[in-house]
């Protein structure tokens, strides 16, 4: 699933190739895929793109027409990737017919949304995988969709400070990395990144948030700034295509389950859960201790 920091490089990708340009065709692949009806998603054809922004793991593109550029009733495109979600771009757009579809169960990747601006560039919203979860919203404003009205602070905003995490702990009484992937508490960071972050804090997945000193939080708060700070400056600049491969290799631990630790050397340990998994380092984060797999025991705290 893209987390905080390919969204950002998506958002910057975009912006650079599609400012000002009019959008030409929107075509719908997928029905269940769009989850509004007003306005029309040919609302969006017509309009000019104002900009592109991130809203935690969403994607927002304004419009504006050119009778009203000021005028806030103007289209916005928002989408979520979800889990098996990508956008592919193209310099020149397919001429291949966009047919709409009710679902399926196809694993391989199919197109949700293509979209066409007037210079003949564009990109296709796929989706891969049987469980079809990719999110597409035209609305007035980026609030009107709840899921985004309902996300926590940008954990990269200024604003987002070591007192600002402290004040979200008394709310909850969870596990640190649930705590870190709740869009409602911190927008943006998934499974991957907090795999990361936490290892970057030597801090196990499962310590509970109650039992967090004030270091501890300021470890945590430092962990996310700069975890997220590199793997933005890591994924800015680069192509579409290639956002997916600089996650991966910038990982120290999510995915590199037996691999040694980039600090210790200690084995890349994992806990599978049905549909997920983390990855960890015991002598880094847990004191060496393994934790135990959910599905076959009591987990070790």
């Amino acid at each position: 699933m893209p987390e905080l920091p390919e969204v950002e490089g998506l958002v910057r990708f975009l912006s650079e190739r599609t400012r000002g340009r009019s959008v030409a065709a929107a075509d719908v692949g997928s029905v269940a895929a769009l989850k509004t009806v007003d306005p029309p998603l040919s609302a969006l054809v017509g309009t000019t793109v104002r900009g592109w922004s991130r809203h935690g793991k969403w994607l927002d593109l304004a419009t504006f027409t050119f009778d009203d550029a000021q005028d806030a009733q103007d289209p916005h495109l928002l989408f979520h990737l979800a889990r098996g979600g990508w956008l592919r771009w193209y310099d020149q757009v397919p001429t291949t017919t966009v047919r709409p579809r009710l679902g399926g169960s196809a694993r391989g990747a199919v197109i949700a949304l293509r979209v066409r601006f007037d210079d003949g560039s564009g990109f296709d919203l796929t989706e891969a995988g049987t469980r079809k979860r990719l999110a597409i919203h035209v609305v007035r404003e980026p609030d009107d969709v709840a899921q985004v009205a309902s996300l926590g602070p940008e954990p990269l905003d200024p604003a987002f400070t070591a007192q600002t995490l402290a004040g979200l702990l008394p709310a909850r009484s969870q596990q640190v990395k649930g705590l870190l992937r709740d869009q409602s508490a911190i927008a943006g960071i998934g499974n991957a990144y907090s795999d990361e972050i936490l290892h970057v804090a030597r801090m196990s997945p499962y310590r509970l948030t109650r039992s967090l000193t004030d270091d501890d939080v300021a470890a945590l708060h430092a962990a996310i700034v700069v975890t997220l700070t590199n793997a933005v400056a890591a994924a800015s600049g680069k192509p579409a295509k290639e956002l997916k491969d600089a996650k991966r290799a910038g990982m120290r631990v999510h995915g590199r389950t037996g691999e040694p630790c980039p600090v210790c050397g200690d084995t890349v340990r994992e806990v599978s859960f049905a549909d997920r998994s983390l990855q960890y380092c015991a002598t880094c984060q847990t004191d060496g201790r393994p934790l135990a797999d959910r599905r076959r025991s009591r987990l070790l705290r």
